[in-house]
Order: C-alpha cells, then sequence, then structure tokens
C-alpha cells in the first residue's frame, strides 16, 4: 500500500476467489486501477480471479452483491467519481460506500474498498497507478481484500479448546455457561 502510514502488506491469496467490480465511467483512471488490481492479485498468487464491469460507482453495490452470491472469497470494488457542481457527488459517494460497507459485514466477505472519491480529475490520476501516479489505489484495494480474506479464513476455523472439547473453556465449561462446575 502506499501513502503514509499504509502498511506493507505481503499475501499468499492461492486458492482464492477473487471478483473484481469495476465502474465504466472515466475510462483512463479505471484502465490503471484495474491494471493495479491485476498486479497486485498476480502477485499474490491469486489465479481464480473474474472481473465484471457495472456502469458507475452507483452500481458497485449491487455488482459486489452478486460476486458474494457467486461464491468469491473476496471482492474488489474499483471506481471514481469526481466532484461536479450539484450533490450527484455526495450521493454516489454515500450510497456507493454504504452499499459495500453494509455487504461486507452482512455477508463477512471482505471488499477491498477501491473507490475514488475526487475533488477533480487530476486527484484521480494521482491515485490511479499510473505512470507518475502517486499511489495505485487498484493496487491496494486488492491487496486489502486478500489479506482480510486470509484473516478471515483463519478466524474461522475451529480452535482446539483446552480438555479436548470442541467449545470447551478452560475448568471445562462450555461457552455460555457459567463455571463452578455447572
Amino acid at each position: 500500500m502506499s501513502g503514509a502510514g499504509a502498511p506493507a502488506l505481503h499475501v499468499d491469496g492461492a486458492g482464492l476467489r477473487v471478483v473484481v467490480v469495476a465502474a465504466s465511467w472515466h475510462a483512463v483512471v479505471m484502465d490503471g486501477l484495474l491494471a493495479g488490481a491485476r498486479r497486485a492479485l498476480a502477485e499474490a498468487g491469486v489465479t481464480d480471479v473474474v472481473e465484471a464491469r457495472v456502469p458507475g460507482a452507483f452500481e458497485l453495490p449491487v455488482g459486489a452483491r452478486a460476486a458474494v452470491e457467486r461464491g468469491a472469497d473476496a471482492v474488489v470494488a474499483l471506481g471514481v467519481v469526481i466532484r461536479g457542481g450539484t450533490p450527484h457527488f455526495e450521493y454516489v459517494c454515500q450510497a456507493a460506500t454504504s452499499g459495500l460497507t453494509q455487504l461486507a459485514v452482512q455477508s463477512g466477505v471482505p471488499i477491498g474498498f477501491g473507490l475514488l472519491t475526487c475533488d477533480d480529475e487530476q486527484q484521480a490520476l494521482d491515485r490511479a497507478g499510473l505512470p507518475g501516479s502517486t499511489e495505485d489505489k487498484g493496487a491496494e484495494a486488492a491487496q486489502a481484500a486478500v489479506a482480510t480474506a486470509l484473516v478471515v479464513r483463519e478466524l474461522r476455523r475451529p480452535v482446539p479448546r483446552p480438555g479436548g472439547v470442541p467449545g470447551a473453556m478452560p475448568g471445562g465449561t462450555r461457552p455460555g455457561r457459567v463455571g463452578f462446575g455447572v
């Protein structure tokens, strides 16, 4: 990941199914974001990658939902919204962000957030991972999605409990019960 304070993520995503859902507006910026996501997924060893295009950022949540329903281990959502002279910017950004967040939390499937919300086209170009860009948000979103999918996979594995009884707590009690041998 780029930028001050961003973590360096080096992950092995071999065996993960990842769907990249990308908006179509602002073709040059989107080409950069997609190239960065593809590069990061390849570097992580992810070979099961599906790409789907939706018209714009507003449609990213419904495209991501279809990816989750298809069985994706992670989704990378890519888009760009550039501020204009109307409140349209705020509505689209809020709807896309809320929709992607709700889907991730409700489904438990990580969604790499690669939606650029910029004041002007130059800010988008600076973040698109193109030659001369200062950041590569497509790659960052893909890395975050893969890293989080691996964490989720690990956290969902059964944890052996003391005493050899699945779900047993120290002292032989089970979750949801009070101790003292009850």
